[in-house]
């Protein structure tokens, strides 16, 4: 049986401690997003949901509450991904997206980086970076 991971203790959680390990995450943070916990919670929530992308992976471990990125598929179609408390995903540096929160208006995740953060997004159109070429690419290769 796969290792997996344990939000409820992820201080200790030795299967996350292998993934930052492995992949080098050794920066992190956590955010809960919810009107009372973020600061300019309206004017962030518009700006997650304005379609981005970053020169890095962005890497998201869901700790409690839910919501959902939306990224495009390789028709420029969205495709929405559900998230929930355990969830850990990768979005690839270069690929559109956005994120909101669901009708719980509520989530607390851990923000994931190689190195020091970068926190600058690129809103759409963005078609000029290196990262967004190389991510084209990769799906044309994928085919």
């Amino acid at each position: 049986m796969k290792p997996q991971l344990d939000a409820d203790n992820y201080e200790t959680d030795p299967c996350l401690k292998e993934i930052r390990k492995a992949e080098n995450y050794s920066w992190m943070d956590i955010i809960t997003i919810h009107k009372d916990k973020l600061p300019n919670y309206e004017e962030k929530i518009k700006t997650f949901y304005e379609e981005h992308l970053h020169l890095d992976d962005e890497i998201r471990y869901i700790l409690d509450g839910s919501g959902y990125f939306d990224v495009r598929d390789k028709d420029d179609k969205w495709i929405r991904i559900s998230m929930e408390k355990g969830d850990m995903i990768t979005l690839p540096a270069g690929i559109y997206h956005r994120f909101t929160l669901d009708e719980n208006n509520y989530v607390k995740a851990m923000r994931l980086f190689v190195g020091e953060p970068v926190w600058t997004a690129y809103n759409r159109p963005a078609d000029d970076f290196p990262a967004r070429k190389q991510y084209m690419k990769f799906l044309t290769e994928a085919q």
